[in-house]
């Protein structure tokens, strides 16, 4: 007989009070406990799961294939041998596996780890962050993809100088959104090393450096094409795995009805949260407000700008938008599902992992309960392993291919010579090693910070974002604002928020809202102590262990300072974008407008025109403040290939048959 049924069996004669307790531990089998690691000493870590032939053979191929399309590329077609190439897939590439890509690159490791974990411990609320990234996304395809695809450029910012006629501007947006990325690739390499390392004891460090070094490997030799292809393959190892889990996980806890049961009678389907206190961390309205924000900043994404970029006419750049908004609300929903899954099996086995030590992060939760319902199954985690690693690789080339592009058209073309194709593309192709190298240390970094991932994502994301957002918005739909209010409001933005998010990170005496109860724990082993002849049942079971001291304490109220420290972080992004917005107009006016006659209405967007156009041109034109928003030039149905703007002709517009007028600079 196993040793654990064994001695729980002893247990009953010694204390018959607990035999209801022992006759729901043999009926999930507590010698597999035991193997799983889902009992533990109260003290150690969750028991080390190794991997077996199949699972490593699962996830070296991953690798591999990866690795081969990036040489399929680098030895097929152009070779890489240009920048137009390597970068933009020579604008090209059809709408389909774009979509995807983009999808992938934005839902990574941590949407496969974060995500799970947030609803795990505050329930399902976050959901309407995905609901207002969708309406945001639709609100891009109508404005934004026309306005750059027509532009014909390569970096996100460079419609920034464009617009504002400012090369400082436009190097300090770049700076500013490559930092940004930087950030997030190391969070999507810490994400699965630490995934792997809790279910297998792999060191976290060699896990980080063998998802960089593949990454790196394939983008910088087979470009943005490989990017997009492995995307493709990556996408499918990542669905079939999240899949797997929301399966499996659904027939062990009982069905999808007793799931979702479980979860509700726990306060996991909190959808609805309409408290105005910005001090609490998740409601409706900071969650949908704040993805207002990441939803529409996402259409000036430097990997959304490549992609849209990439495809050779409007309607087929709309297309990859169109595809990819509700791709997101599904990957994200799968994610929400797995959440559910996960606290309704703990709360089934009666053994939070989090709460009785046996594990050390959330982030945690889903790699704890893969090893456990899957190690029966030969390979079935090391597809969930490798489709948590394809998931980093898929954002970290989407990122390395992002910041080269960035690094070339930002600050070395505009400053250097003109040089060879070889040579240029030799430089982009270093970038991309470069940067995978940072990547890796701002990974070792992450590891020390605490949080859920989606947490930490959250903060760097909004505190960066919102300026960001602010700037493009005054330079897409404010044409009064002039460079110096541009740069103004961004340094300001920034300050702000940075100020706040690190007095959010410093401060002790803020208010933090508390996480949901957790699962039972009374059937976790607890602190035992045997000898030759007995069990001492002291402290034995932790069935008075299921509290929950951080629902029931009562905060102190912040004093200060504290009280702004106390806001949610998804209101940073908010705060930052209003500020650059109010900020950036009164300092345009203060140093001087730009007036109707000195803007150019082929980087600009009218709010008035495009929301009211059913009204008559007598109401309209007023609140156009005598600003020329026509931007349609002279055109033949066919693509026009990219010409000197200071002839007076134009840039590449796709598919448009209406002749206006000619603007020449």
């Amino acid at each position: 007989m196993p040793e654990g049924v064994y001695c729980f069996e002893q247990l009953v004669k010694k204390n018959p009070e607990a035999q209801t307790r022992i006759y729901l531990l043999k009926q999930i089998n507590v010698s597999i406990l035991f193997n799983r690691g889902l009992l533990t000493d109260g003290t150690a870590t969750m028991k080390v799961q190794n991997f077996g032939v199949a699972d490593y053979i699962v996830f070296v191929l991953t690798i591999i294939v990866s690795l081969a399309i990036g040489i399929y590329y680098a030895l097929s077609g152009g070779r890489q041998k240009t920048t137009s190439e390597f970068l933009v897939g020579n604008r090209k590439m059809s709408f389909l596996p774009v979509a995807i890509s983009l999808v992938v690159s934005f839902e990574s490791s941590i949407m496969m780890l974060g995500t799970p974990a947030e609803i795990y411990q505050n329930g399902i609320q976050w959901f309407w962050a995905d609901i207002g990234f969708f309406c945001a996304n639709v609100f891009s395809v109508h404005f934004m993809v026309p306005l750059l695809h027509s532009l014909r450029i390569t970096s996100a910012n460079e419609y920034l100088e464009l617009r504002f006629k400012s090369h400082a501007l436009r190097l300090l947006a770049t700076s500013i959104g490559m930092l940004d990325y930087v950030m997030y690739m190391g969070i999507v390499l810490f994400g699965p090393a630490l995934a792997l390392e809790a279910v297998t004891g792999f060191p976290m460090p060699y896990s980080i450096l063998i998802v960089a070094v593949a990454s790196v490997i394939y983008t910088s030799i087979g470009g943005l094409k490989a990017v997009i292809w492995t995307d493709v393959f990556q996408f499918t190892v990542m669905f079939t795995g999240i899949f797997a889990v929301i399966i499996k996980g659904t027939i062990h806890v009982g069905g999808i009805s007793k799931t979702w049961n479980i979860a509700n009678e726990n306060g996991r389907l909190n959808w609805f949260n309409f408290e105005f206190d910005p001090r609490t961390r998740h409601t409706f309205w900071n969650l949908f407000g704040s993805s207002l924000i990441r939803g529409l900043l996402f259409s000036f994404n430097q990997s959304s700008v490549q992609r849209i970029s990439s495809t050779p006419t409007v309607s087929a750049a709309k297309k990859v938008m169109y595809l990819s908004a509700p791709g997101f609300v599904i990957t994200i929903f799968m994610g929400v599902v797995e959440g559910i899954i996960a606290y309704s099996y703990y709360h089934t086995i009666r053994c939070d992992p989090l709460e009785s030590k046996g594990i050390r992060n959330s982030n945690q939760i889903i790699p704890a309960m893969i090893m456990s319902m899957f190690e029966d199954i030969p390979g079935m985690p090391g597809l969930f392993i490798a489709s948590l690693f394809s998931a980093s690789l898929s954002t970290l080339s989407s990122g390395l291919s992002s910041i080269s592009a960035q690094m070339w058209q930002d600050f070395v073309r505009p400053h250097t010579k003109p040089m060879s194709e070889f040579r240029a593309t030799l430089i982009a192709k270093l970038t991309v090693v470069v940067f995978g190298c940072i990547a890796v240390a701002v990974a070792f970094l992450v590891s020390t910070f605490g949080g859920t991932l989606i947490q930490i994502t959250g903060t760097i994301n909004y505190a960066i974002g919102g300026p960001l957002l602010g700037l493009y918005f005054l330079g897409c739909f404010c044409p009064w604002v002039n460079a110096k209010g541009a740069i103004f409001s961004c340094v300001s933005g920034m300050a702000i928020v940075g100020w706040i998010a690190a007095g959010m990170t410093v401060s002790k005496g803020i208010k933090k809202t508390a996480p949901l109860p957790p699962a039972p724990t009374d059937m976790c082993f607890q602190s035992s102590v045997v000898n030759s002849s007995e069990w001492m049942t002291t402290s034995m079971f932790s069935a008075s262990v299921t509290t929950y001291p951080s629902v029931f304490v009562k905060h102190m109220e912040p004093q200060g300072l504290d009280q702004l420290y106390s806001i949610s972080y998804t209101l940073l992004g908010v705060i930052g974008f209003l500020n650059s917005v109010i900020t950036g107009t009164i300092a345009s006016f203060i140093t001087g407008r730009t007036k109707p006659e000195e803007s150019d209405p082929r980087y600009l967007i009218s709010l008035s025109d495009e929301f009211l156009f059913f009204l008559p041109e007598w109401f309209r034109k007023p609140l156009r403040f005598g600003y020329n928003y026509d931007r349609m030039m002279v055109y033949k149905e066919k693509e026009f290939s990219e010409i000197d703007l200071k002839q007076g002709k134009i840039r590449n517009f796709a598919n448009v048959s209406i002749v206006v007028k000619i603007i020449k600079e």
